[in-house]
């Protein structure tokens, strides 16, 4: 679900990169990491990325932190809870090429924008 509480129909995604990064509004880690998220989402647009941040918190706690924290991500609302997603810590992250196959999982905090990480981005 968007934060306005629509059905997000994942297919629209197809031919993109996706960042699909799981965290909460309670997970430490996963606020410090944004900023370098966000600015390795900004670094890899040109290279067909979409970054995708979901939660399974209520829209309104997704949308008043994204307020309050001033993040411009398109933050998204799992309708099932994580843990029945086999997630058991946060941040998580799955790397997928443009072909819907994961490519990666990465479980905990990473330099997002370091060069190592842009650049094994780039060759996805």
């Amino acid at each position: 679900m968007d934060l306005s509480n629509n059905t997000v129909d994942l297919t629209v995604y197809k031919g993109k990169r996706i960042v699909l990064n799981y965290w909460a509004t309670w997970c430490g880690p996963c606020i410090k990491e944004m900023p370098r998220l966000k600015r390795a989402e900004e670094i890899l647009e040109s290279h067909n990325y979409t970054f995708l941040l979901v939660s399974d918190e209520t829209i309104s706690k997704i949308s008043e932190f994204k307020i309050k924290k001033n993040f411009d991500f398109n933050f998204l609302k799992s309708v099932k809870s994580i843990e029945t997603l086999g997630i058991y810590s946060l941040p998580t992250s799955y790397i997928f090429d443009e072909n819907g196959k994961k490519i990666e999982t990465i479980v905990g905090t990473i330099a997002w924008d370091s060069e190592q990480i842009i650049n094994k981005l780039k060759k996805i």
